[in-house]
């Protein structure tokens, strides 16, 4: 059985979710147990990457997410997290230089992470650095420490194309999974894809949900 890693774009999750349902009534590990049920991978672990918020822009929301981030890690969940930044275009392509220069890369792995990184689409809004997380994890598990067979990414970005696309090019397998809303079209024709429609979410809310709704 192939052995697969869910990694969420929680940003993305949260804005297409939010369509149907509040985000933080759906169970992750529910729906990552059942992406794996499907298509008959053996599932790994499930990685979370989430900006956090400062307490600065407000208390009842930062201690909101951070205790929805304890849970998520009590689940065992891996929590993998970076704070909200406002940076312009010229500050972004250095941060990306400087992320990858700090990864401490072998001399054959970072020409393949140079190649994918550097020319990721500009964010007109808030940059986290999320993104780049996701897809260097992607890279690094996959193919560099070969800890897994299939990347299972839960998101609908076209950003994450370039990577997605070495990875494939590795004889790895690729999974994209997100709701109808906000799924690229590229993500959708270039690879392998599973849309999560509103039933399926109502057979992942969490179980305080569940016990809501049996009394």
């Amino acid at each position: 059985m192939k052995k697969a890693v869910i990694f969420v774009d929680a940003n993305n999750w949260y804005h297409n979710v939010k369509k149907f349902f509040e985000p933080g009534e759906i169970d992750i590990k529910k729906i990552a147990e059942f992406l794996c049920k499907v298509k008959k991978y053996k599932l790994e672990e499930i990685r979370w990457y989430a900006s956090v918020p400062s307490i600065a822009d407000g208390e009842r929301m930062y201690y909101r997410h951070m205790s929805f981030l304890k849970y998520l890690k009590d689940s065992g969940v891996k929590i993998i997290t970076r704070k909200l930044q406002r940076l312009s275009s010229n500050e972004i392509i250095e941060k990306k230089k400087d992320i990858i220069d700090n990864l401490d890369l072998c001399e054959n792995c970072k020409p393949l992470v140079e190649a994918s990184f550097l020319d990721l689409s500009e964010l007109k809004k808030k940059e986290k650095g999320i993104d780049i997380w996701v897809a260097i994890d992607m890279i690094r598990l996959s193919i560099i420490e070969n800890r897994c067979d299939v990347c299972i990414l839960i998101s609908g970005d076209a950003d994450f194309v370039p990577a997605l696309s070495l990875i494939k090019n590795k004889n790895k397998e690729i999974l994209t999974a997100m709701v109808p809303f906000g799924y690229s079209s590229e993500l959708l024709r270039k690879f392998p894809y599973f849309i999560l429609r509103k039933g399926t979410l109502m057979k992942c809310f969490r179980e305080y949900k569940d016990k809501k709704k049996g009394k």
